[in-house]
Protein backbone atom coordinates (compact mmCIF):
# COMPACT_ATOMS: atom_id res chain seq x y z
CA UNK A 1 0.00 0.00 0.00
CA UNK A 2 3.14 2.39 1.04
CA UNK A 3 4.22 2.03 -2.79
CA UNK A 4 1.12 2.64 -4.47
CA UNK A 5 1.07 6.36 -2.33
CA UNK A 6 4.23 7.14 -3.24
CA UNK A 7 3.29 5.91 -6.68
CA UNK A 8 0.26 8.18 -6.66
CA UNK A 9 2.31 10.98 -5.09
CA UNK A 10 4.41 11.01 -7.77
CA UNK A 11 2.12 10.61 -10.15
CA UNK A 12 0.03 13.49 -8.78
CA UNK A 13 3.17 15.72 -8.89
CA UNK A 14 4.14 15.08 -12.39
CA UNK A 15 0.26 16.04 -13.79
CA UNK A 16 0.00 18.99 -11.31
CA UNK A 17 3.00 20.06 -12.28
CA UNK A 18 2.73 20.36 -15.98
CA UNK A 19 -0.59 21.58 -15.89
CA UNK A 20 0.45 24.78 -13.99
CA UNK A 21 3.25 24.79 -16.80
CA UNK A 22 0.85 24.75 -19.33
CA UNK A 23 -1.45 27.22 -17.93
CA UNK A 24 1.50 29.60 -17.10
CA UNK A 25 0.70 29.92 -13.41
CA UNK A 26 3.78 31.56 -13.00
CA UNK A 27 3.38 35.36 -13.29
CA UNK A 28 4.09 36.31 -9.58
CA UNK A 29 5.86 35.26 -6.46
CA UNK A 30 2.58 33.54 -5.31
CA UNK A 31 1.56 31.90 -8.39
CA UNK A 32 5.45 30.45 -8.28
CA UNK A 33 4.80 28.92 -4.28
CA UNK A 34 3.31 25.20 -5.66
CA UNK A 35 5.86 25.27 -8.35
CA UNK A 36 8.36 25.34 -6.40
CA UNK A 37 6.93 22.85 -3.90
CA UNK A 38 5.88 20.43 -6.52
CA UNK A 39 10.01 20.79 -7.68
CA UNK A 40 11.23 20.52 -4.54
CA UNK A 41 9.24 17.21 -3.27
CA UNK A 42 10.38 16.02 -6.48
CA UNK A 43 14.00 15.92 -5.78
CA UNK A 44 13.36 15.00 -2.18
CA UNK A 45 11.18 11.79 -3.46
CA UNK A 46 14.46 11.44 -5.55
CA UNK A 47 16.73 11.30 -2.65
CA UNK A 48 14.10 9.21 -0.66
CA UNK A 49 14.29 6.46 -3.39
CA UNK A 50 18.17 6.27 -3.76
CA UNK A 51 18.37 6.80 0.10
CA UNK A 52 15.27 5.93 2.42
CA UNK A 53 16.45 7.15 5.72
CA UNK A 54 15.20 9.11 8.96
CA UNK A 55 16.13 12.21 7.36
CA UNK A 56 14.29 12.20 4.27
CA UNK A 57 11.09 10.95 5.60
CA UNK A 58 11.14 13.81 7.92
CA UNK A 59 11.36 16.02 5.28
CA UNK A 60 8.82 14.98 2.70
CA UNK A 61 6.51 15.36 5.90
CA UNK A 62 7.58 18.56 6.48
CA UNK A 63 6.90 19.67 3.11
CA UNK A 64 3.66 17.99 2.59
CA UNK A 65 2.68 20.01 5.62
CA UNK A 66 3.64 22.72 3.81
CA UNK A 67 1.32 21.87 0.78
CA UNK A 68 -1.40 21.89 2.71
CA UNK A 69 -0.71 25.32 3.76
CA UNK A 70 0.16 26.03 0.33
CA UNK A 71 -3.79 24.39 -0.49
CA UNK A 72 -5.39 26.54 1.57
CA UNK A 73 -3.58 30.07 0.90
CA UNK A 74 -4.01 29.65 -2.83
CA UNK A 75 -7.73 28.65 -2.66
CA UNK A 76 -7.65 32.40 -0.39
CA UNK A 77 -6.26 33.72 -2.77
CA UNK A 78 -8.25 32.45 -6.07
CA UNK A 79 -11.37 33.32 -4.22
CA UNK A 80 -10.28 36.73 -3.45
CA UNK A 81 -9.31 37.46 -6.62
CA UNK A 82 -12.43 36.35 -7.88
CA UNK A 83 -14.02 38.68 -5.28
CA UNK A 84 -12.97 41.48 -6.63
CA UNK A 85 -13.16 40.62 -10.16
CA UNK A 86 -17.21 40.09 -9.56
CA UNK A 87 -17.40 43.38 -7.36
CA UNK A 88 -15.93 45.70 -10.25
CA UNK A 89 -18.12 43.59 -12.80
CA UNK A 90 -21.24 44.13 -10.45
CA UNK A 91 -20.70 46.08 -7.55
CA UNK A 92 -23.98 45.48 -6.09
CA UNK A 93 -23.33 42.15 -5.56
CA UNK A 94 -22.83 40.43 -1.73
CA UNK A 95 -23.49 37.93 0.72
CA UNK A 96 -23.99 34.63 -1.00
CA UNK A 97 -24.51 35.95 -4.14
CA UNK A 98 -21.25 37.14 -4.26
CA UNK A 99 -19.86 34.20 -2.50
CA UNK A 100 -21.70 32.09 -4.99
CA UNK A 101 -20.10 34.02 -8.01
CA UNK A 102 -16.76 34.12 -6.55
CA UNK A 103 -16.33 30.20 -6.26
CA UNK A 104 -17.38 29.87 -9.71
CA UNK A 105 -15.65 32.90 -11.05
CA UNK A 106 -12.84 33.19 -13.99
CA UNK A 107 -10.01 31.57 -11.79
CA UNK A 108 -10.74 27.88 -10.32
CA UNK A 109 -11.30 28.90 -6.60
CA UNK A 110 -11.04 25.26 -5.57
CA UNK A 111 -8.10 24.09 -7.88
CA UNK A 112 -5.95 24.44 -5.19
CA UNK A 113 -7.30 22.20 -3.35
CA UNK A 114 -4.79 19.40 -5.30
CA UNK A 115 -2.03 20.93 -3.18
CA UNK A 116 -3.85 19.68 0.06
CA UNK A 117 -5.14 16.32 -1.86
CA UNK A 118 -1.10 15.67 -2.75
CA UNK A 119 0.19 17.01 0.71
CA UNK A 120 -2.53 14.59 2.75
CA UNK A 121 -1.73 11.93 0.45
CA UNK A 122 2.31 12.47 1.03
CA UNK A 123 1.19 12.17 4.90
CA UNK A 124 -0.45 9.28 4.36
CA UNK A 125 3.13 7.69 2.54
CA UNK A 126 4.81 8.44 5.71
CA UNK A 127 2.37 7.50 8.12
CA UNK A 128 3.84 4.92 10.81
CA UNK A 129 6.67 4.25 8.23
CA UNK A 130 8.89 1.56 9.21
CA UNK A 131 12.13 3.88 9.28
CA UNK A 132 10.44 5.96 11.42
CA UNK A 133 10.83 3.02 14.32
CA UNK A 134 13.81 3.10 16.74
CA UNK A 135 13.52 -0.98 16.88
CA UNK A 136 13.16 -1.54 13.10
CA UNK A 137 16.80 1.06 12.94
CA UNK A 138 18.45 -0.60 15.07
CA UNK A 139 17.51 -4.08 13.95
CA UNK A 140 18.91 -3.10 10.82
CA UNK A 141 22.16 -1.48 12.31
CA UNK A 142 22.67 -4.91 14.10
CA UNK A 143 22.29 -7.42 10.56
Amino acid sequence: MRRLLLFILVLGLLGTGAELLLLQHYEDAWQLAPLVLISVALILLGLHGVSAGRGTIRGIQALMALFIISGVAGAALHYNANSEFELEMNPALAGFELFRESLSGATPALAPGTMIELGLIGLAYTYRHPRLDDSVVAASKRQ
